[in-house]
C-alpha cells in the first residue's frame, strides 16, 4: 500500500544529538555536556516540586481526564475561568489537537519565517497550504504584509509566536489587536511569555472568539520532561477539544508537578530573574567576539549572527562547540546560532569554548 501523496516526503522534527549519545561519543560522563540547545529552564524543578514527586503514591491509577486540580492552579494563575482551560501533553499537543478539529484538506494557514517548525508540521499532515510571510529584517512580525495577505486570501489559521522562537521579539498589544480584527482564528504561541516585556493576552480569551493563547511549563517552570502545557481557548472551540483529545493525555506525575511549580512561583520568578541578568550579561560578552552580531531577545535565549569576520559558519560554530562538549542549535539559512541561557557557570564555560574557537 502507498502513503497518501501529502505525506511521502514529510520532513521530520530534528532535535540534534543527546547529551547521552555526544557523552558516550567523547569519552565523558554525560552531567559534564552543557546543554544548550533546546531553551530548557538548567535550574530544574523547584524543591516544592520534588517534595510533591516524592510523596506521589497513586501512580497506579489513571489521571485524571479532567485535569480538575491542575485547570483549577492554571486559573488561579491566568485569571482565566477554568471552563476556558485546556492542558496537554505539551504544547505541541494542543496543536495537534488544534489541525485536526480546526483544519481541512486544502485550507491555508499563515506563518511569520523563522518560526516554531510544529506549525507547519500539523498543518502539512493535514493536508493544507502553508503560506509565509517573513518576518522583517530585525525578526519582528510584518503585520502589515500579513494583514494584506490575509485580505487577499482566505486563511483559516495564523500562527503568531511571541515572543518568537528563534525570532525571541513580541507583537506589541496593538499590532496583535490589528491582527485579531481579521475573520482568521489566531493561535497566539507565549512559550517564552515569562521572560518577555509585554504582558501576556491569556486573560483576554473570554471577549474574543478568534484568538488561541497557548502556553507552557518547559521554558520557565523547568518540567520539559514533563510534557505538559495548557492552552486557553474561546468557548466554541474547548467544548470540541475535550471531545477529540486522548482520554489520559496529561500523566498524573505532569500535573501534580504543574500544580506544585504553581505553588512555588517565589522560587521560579527568582530562576527568570536570574536567568534574565545572565541573558544580559551573556551578551555583553558575545559582543566583545569580533565577528558575532545579537538580536535582542525577550526569551530565556540568545539569537546569534555568525558574521564572516567571525572566520566560520554558524554550522563550523555549532559544530565545534559540540566536540568541546557544548550544544547548542544552528539556523544554517540565517547563519545563526541559538544560545539557550544556562546557569551562570555553564554560560562561562560556553565562553570559554568559544573564545578558543
Amino acid at each position: 500500500m502507498n502513503l497518501p501523496t501529502h505525506l511521502q516526503n514529510l520532513p521530520a522534527y530534528v532535535s540534534g544529538e543527546s547529551v547521552e549519545a555526544l557523552a558516550a561519543r567523547l569519552g565523558r560522563r554525560a552531567e559534564s555536556i552543557i546543554k544548550l540547545d533546546a531553551n530548557e529552564n538548567n535550574y530544574g524543578v523547584t524543591p516544592a516540586v520534588r517534595r510533591a514527586l516524592a510523596n506521589l503514591d497513586y501512580t497506579y491509577r489513571y489521571p485524571d481526564t479532567e485535569q480538575r486540580d491542575l485547570r483549577a492552579a492554571l486559573e488561579k494563575y491566568t485569571g482565566v475561568p477554568v471552563e476556558y482551560l485546556l492542558a496537554g501533553n505539551g504544547s505541541d499537543e494542543l496543536l495537534s489537537l488544534l489541525s485536526q478539529v480546526i483544519l481541512e484538506p486544502g485550507d491555508s494557514i499563515l506563518l511569520c519565517p523563522p518560526t516554531f517548525a510544529m506549525y507547519p508540521f500539523y498543518a502539512r499532515l493535514r493536508n493544507c497550504n502553508v503560506i509565509n510571510v517573513p518576518r522583517k529584517e530585525d525578526l519582528s512580525v510584518d503585520v502589515d504584509q500579513v494583514i494584506a495577505t490575509a485580505q487577499a486570501k482566505s486563511l483559516k489559521v495564523i500562527y503568531i509566536d511571541s515572543p518568537g522562537n528563534p525570532a525571541s521579539l513580541s507583537l506589541s498589544p496593538t499590532e496583535l489587536d490589528r491582527l485579531l480584527e481579521l475573520p482568521s482564528l489566531i493561535v497566539l504561541d507565549e512559550a517564552y511569555i515569562e521572560f518577555a516585556n509585554v504582558p501576556s493576552r491569556i486573560i483576554d480569551i473570554p471577549k474574543n472568539e478568534n484568538l488561541i493563547v497557548l502556553r507552557t511549563f518547559s521554558k520557565w517552570a523547568g518540567l520539559a520532561g514533563f510534557r505538559v502545557g495548557y492552552g486557553a481557548f474561546p468557548k466554541w472551540l474547548v467544548e470540541v477539544l475535550w471531545q477529540a483529545k486522548s482520554p489520559y493525555n496529561v500523566t498524573t506525575p505532569a500535573m501534580v508537578a504543574g500544580i506544585a511549580a504553581l505553588d512555588d512561583l517565589d522560587t521560579l520568578e527568582a530562576n527568570i530573574k536570574r536567568i534574565i541578568t545572565d541573558r544580559i550579561q551573556l551578551a555583553a560578552e558575545l559582543l566583545k567576539l569580533p565577528g558575532l552580531t545579537i538580536f535582542p531577545s525577550e526569551t530565556n535565549f540568545l539569537l546569534v549572527r555568525v558574521e564572516p569576520e567571525f572566520g566560520k559558519s554558524a554550522s563550523d560554530v555549532c559544530e565545534a562547540l559540540k566536540e568541546k562538549g557544548v550544544l547548542i542549535r544552528t539556523f544554517e539559512s540565517m547563519n545563526c546560532v541559538r544560545i539557550t541561557i544556562g546557569t551562570t557557570s555553564e554560560n562561562q564555560t560556553l565562553l570559554q569554548a568559544l573564545g578558543e574557537l
